[in-house]
């Protein structure tokens, strides 16, 4: 059997946890992670729940140019560098997955990868972690099992990985932690936990998150705390219910609920998601498009047979 090669472009904790996923693949080959900066950052007191990097059995590369051959390339990069990483990758004839969660510019994100990936013969999955991704799948098996109705979708309590590395990047945040916390029928708080650099401005920092498109829709708190670290807990979820209508029938009551490790769920949807790239026409896809069965390794007939 032809495993397929995949590298993993970042190497934060998602990229760690990627790596602990694709090593128990055994239809899939893992060839390098693309971070210049890797193995600079081994300390667990530095970045929690990353696994060390000075292991010879796991090579670093500063370009994916340097691997010898890649079938598709795993993105853990921040949201916001994913349309330039992506398009870069699938040019040089790679596959790439991501985790893009800004819900409200993934249809720009699609349309601008599927140009480049049909351009240049290649696959593109965006947006497959745990939301965007397998909640988005669910919330589509929703509407089909009752076509009329509400879903609400409740995330939390947890560490949000998107919005914690937005604040991150905000001028004057040493450290940062945001978690949310549901309110109730889609509502949602957000507590951000931020570790200052000395010349900072507390009042500052607050406002520029706030008007962040992550923060912009949700009621956010801002604490300033001495060490971010101390509160660092991966653990998030999800509670998703809708009620609806099927066919004339009313009241159907269907929920959905996960208790996960971030990190590792958003990156075992990624590894997933990066064997079915190899089964797609060339062009970008959102996972509610690609067949449930292309995530899957193994033959169609074993999974009817478990599954059906």
């Amino acid at each position: 059997m032809t495993k397929i090669k995949a590298a993993i472009v970042g190497f934060g904790n998602v990229g760690a946890k990627a790596l602990e996923a694709l090593l128990n693949e055994p239809d899939m080959e893992f060839v390098g992670i693309v971070d210049p900066a890797g193995k600079k950052c081994v300390s667990e007191k530095v970045n929690p729940g990353r696994c060390l990097c000075d292991d010879p059995k796991v090579p670093f590369f500063n370009s994916i140019t340097d691997i010898r051959k890649v079938d598709v390339a795993i993105l853990c990069s921040p949201s916001r560098k994913v349309k330039e990483v992506a398009s870069e990758i699938l040019k040089l004839g790679i596959n790439t997955v991501d985790s893009f969660d800004i819900h409200t510019e993934i249809i720009d994100l699609k349309k601008s990868l599927d140009v480049v990936a049909k351009e240049n013969n290649t696959v593109s999955i965006i947006s497959a972690g745990w939301d965007p991704g397998i909640n988005s799948v669910m919330r589509g098996w929703f509407l089909a099992m009752a076509p009329k109705g509400i879903t609400y979708t409740n995330y939390g309590p947890g560490m949000s990985m998107g919005h914690t590395v937005a604040v991150k990047a905000i001028e004057g945040v040493k450290n940062a932690l945001s978690i949310t916390v549901p309110a109730g029928m889609g509502v949602h708080r957000r507590m951000v936990y931020v570790e200052l650099n000395p010349d900072a401005d507390l009042k500052t920092v607050e406002s520029k998150i706030k008007q962040d498109p992550y923060f912009v829709k949700d009621k956010t708190y801002v604490f300033e705390v001495p060490d971010v670290n101390a509160l660092i807990d991966m653990g998030h979820g999800v509670f998703m219910e809708r009620c609806g209508v099927s066919g004339a029938t009313h009241n159907q009551q269907i929920k959905f609920e996960l208790r996960i490790n971030n990190p590792a769920l958003t990156a075992q949807v990624m590894v997933s998601a990066a064997r079915a790239t190899m089964k797609q026409k060339p062009g970008c896809y959102t996972m509610i498009e690609v067949p449930v069965i292309d995530y899957l390794n193994g033959d169609l007939e074993t999974f009817v047979k478990r599954l059906v």
